[in-house]
């Protein structure tokens, strides 16, 4: 594994118009209540984040995409290109889960023209080895907690706010990556250095 690269870890996740049902508070005897049109319309979003290997003072950075329908392996590699862009053509080690699309033959064909990018997978069955899931936990009990809007729209837009939210808090995405208890080197990022 080349040391000098970004690490990144990448999860997709699904949102539909079907609220995220959470628990709440209310004045007694006003149960709230959610009024939806039971509409089944899904988008996917693509998380990626990442840590320099080697200098820490860079900061860990948050790449998000957000699509109607699904991810395949088409729509995956569009993730990745834009990734490439976001990190500017520097070196990053790709760590993500066993989905067939991660790991599809046109996904290997294209990754092995790519000479920015290298592949790794996560052990199977351990969503808590991956920082991302902490993300989408962190948007759906907050911006998408209880949200029944009319439109994929408007749970877009809940979702994008979350992600400025996280984006500006500097400490949020060191903690998610910090929460999976894989070793960070170098081990005390910037923001959660002991002597703070």
């Amino acid at each position: 594994m080349n040391t000098r690269a970004w690490i990144v870890f990448l999860d997709e996740s699904g949102v539909s118009l079907l609220p995220q049902i959470r628990r709440t508070y209310s004045p007694r005897g006003r149960t709230p209540l959610l009024r939806h049109r039971l509409n089944w319309k899904r988008a996917s979003m693509a998380g990626a984040l990442g840590y320099h290997s080697t200098d820490p003072d860079r900061g860990a950075r948050l790449c998000f995409h957000l699509k109607p329908g699904c991810y395949h392996t088409a729509g995956l590699i569009e993730v990745l290109e834009q990734m490439k862009v976001f990190y500017r053509g520097e070196r990053v080690v790709l760590v993500w889960d066993g989905l067939s699309a991660h790991w599809s033959r046109a996904m290997r064909a294209w990754v092995a023209e790519q000479d920015w990018l290298t592949l790794e997978r996560l052990p199977a069955y351990a969503p808590e080895l991956n920082p991302v899931e902490l993300l989408w936990s962190s948007l759906k009990r907050r911006e998408l907690a209880n949200l029944a809007g009319d439109h994929l729209a408007d749970v877009a837009d809940a979702t994008e706010q979350g992600i400025h939210r996280i984006n500006h808090n500097p400490q949020l995405p060191w903690s998610f990556l910090a929460h999976t208890g894989l070793t960070i080197h170098p081990p005390h990022p910037p923001n959660l250095r002991k002597d703070q």
